[in-house]
């Protein structure tokens, strides 16, 4: 079934209704400095205290959705410009707590834009995420399942004729590709359908902060500029040419920090413990950012490096030991994240400079997101790919015409959305089915919730799932290859800590959670979840 794009929708919504029981909501009570205040952009703090001690019978409250359609929140349309011009930046495997390092982000987007907090990536690595990000469909739909093309699930599986560039430019829109494409981009001579600029890194240099190799409109090009810094001069010269105010534009800018990438630094692990078969990878900051975070410490949550790990039964890396050397190994990659993301953060403030001195910002939606979330120790863990919420929970932020600066939506927005929301805007019409919906008119509902199926391949090759799942509200229900299943309510939980799959006091919600998995997770267009509730 084809899905209609605009101020809507609730096609699945009587599906999810039939299943539901009754609803929930959660509290952000005053912050500490493992969990900082709303306006830093960080996720909300719950209640009680996370822990196995926490946990206590369920309560009518406890419910994971309404019944018979109670609880549906309402569209609250945005007043938005024609054609507005539109820029969409990505970061590469950033996560919400790298955010409080960076005070020009938190002045131009926390304090003048609003933060997305509710912000999920169903797949959360690279190129799935991205791919979601240029169709506006979730994994299994549009097929590029794994990083690599060892299997043809990589970037050669997506249909680049099918792509939110395309349909843009066919709306009349000139499009501008800047950074990193999908894994996989190697011949720097060939441009993608539907861009009308063309400035990307060619692999194998995109991880290369110093030497990138660019492809300029089909024509590689070396260059000895930090990455960051080059793609942000290379922008701003594209927003400057004259008569772009003229015409409406779309722009995807993708910076490669905090990723890791090289020239390798006398501090990194692989230099310092040459004898480690498995070093922590680093990222390489800037040379005036080097060292400005040396003493910063790794983030201190109750479930770093996690002692009782009996009821993780999915991933295996949550069950080993994480020595000290590997704890100082994950410390200096964490402080050289936090230096990269300086470059990013200038970047950020040249570009807003230069929207307003062309007199372009008050007719450009701004969207500032990460392809996937990230950690270093949490449940034993290193990354991304896996359905913790430091990995499915991305940094995200918007501002534009109609928005109201300095709020914070907890509306569940994916980046399964943004294309449809982007075609909304420019009154473009995609040619295939969308999975995602236009996320304007719910950022302010005041809705917390919504059916998210969530979902993982292979990283190098491999079509069976590693896991599938939903994520809805405080909740997370992922099921394995064996059928074995892991269970969160965050409420009460709020680090994840407890497995609930096999407790009988939440029979009731891991039913109904099960069912949800069962009824979305082939989803398609109008079959997706597109309800929202509060």
């Amino acid at each position: 079934m084809s899905r209609s794009i605009g101020t809507r929708r609730l096609g699945a919504a009587a599906v999810v209704a039939a299943l539901a029981l009754a609803g929930c909501t959660s509290t952000d009570p005053p912050a500490d400095e493992t969990d900082p205040a709303p306006q830093t952009g960080q996720p909300p703090r719950n209640d009680a205290e996370p822990g196995r001690t926490s946990l206590r019978d369920p309560r009518p409250g406890d419910r994971v959705l309404p019944v018979g359609g109670a609880g549906l929140a309402e569209p609250v349309p945005v007043e938005s410009p024609e054609q507005p011009n539109l820029l969409m930046i990505t970061l590469d495997d950033a996560a919400w707590g790298d955010m409080v390092h960076m005070p020009r982000l938190q002045e131009l987007f926390v304090q003048e834009g609003v933060t997305l907090r509710g912000a999920l990536a169903p797949n959360p690595i690279c190129v799935p995420a991205r791919s979601s990000l240029m169709t506006g469909q979730h994994s299994h739909n549009h097929g590029t399942w794994n990083t690599t093309s060892d299997a043809g699930h990589g970037l050669e599986a997506l249909d680049e004729e099918n792509t939110l560039a395309v349909w843009l430019q066919e709306a009349g829109y000139d499009t501008f590709f800047l950074g990193k494409y999908p894994n996989g981009y190697t011949d720097g001579t060939v441009v993608p359908p539907g861009w009308t600029g063309w400035r990307a890194l060619v692999d194998p240099t995109t991880y290369n902060f110093v030497r990138p190799t660019v492809s300029m409109d089909g024509v590689e090009e070396k260059f000895e500029t930090y990455s960051t810094t080059l793609l942000s001069e290379q922008s701003d010269e594209l927003l400057r040419e004259p008569g772009r105010a003229e015409d409406p534009w779309y722009m995807w800018l993708n910076y490669v920090a905090p990723h890791h990438g090289g020239p390798d630094a006398p501090d990194d692990p692989a230099v310092l413990y040459p004898d480690d078969p498995d070093p922590v990878k680093t990222t390489t900051p800037e040379d005036r950012d080097v060292d400005t975070f040396a003493d910063l410490a790794l983030t201190d949550t109750p479930n770093m490096f996690e002692d009782d790990v009996t009821d993780k039964v999915l991933v295996r890396g949550t069950q080993r030991t994480v020595t000290e050397q590997r704890r100082a190994q994950l410390t200096e990659a964490h402080q050289q994240r936090i230096e990269s993301l300086q470059s990013v953060d200038r970047a950020l403030a040249s570009t807003l400079e230069t929207l307003e001195e062309t007199g372009q910002l008050d007719d450009t939606y701004v969207v500032l997101t990460s392809d996937n979330g990230y950690t270093l120790g949490a449940h034993n863990l290193e990354g991304k790919l896996w359905y913790f919420r430091e990995m499915t929970s991305v940094p995200m932020y918007v501002r534009g015409p109609g928005l109201e600066p300095g709020t914070v939506s907890e509306a569940p927005v994916t980046n399964v959305d943004w294309a449809p929301t982007f075609a909304a805007l420019a009154g473009a019409r995609p040619t295939l089915e969308v999975d995602g919906v236009d996320v304007l008119p719910w950022i302010g509902s005041g809705a917390d919730r919504r059916v998210v199926p969530i979902e993982a391949y292979p990283v190098k090759k491999g079509s069976k799932r590693l896991y599938r799942g939903v994520v809805v509200g405080p909740w997370t229900y992922v099921q394995g290859r064996s059928g074995q299943a892991e269970v969160y309510y965050r409420d009460v939980d709020r680090w994840e800590l407890q497995n609930l799959a096999g407790d009988p006091r939440y029979s009731d919600q891991v039913d109904e959670l099960k069912q949800l998995v069962r009824s979305t997770s082939t989803c398609a267009g109008d079959e997706c979840p597109s309800a929202y509730y509060r």
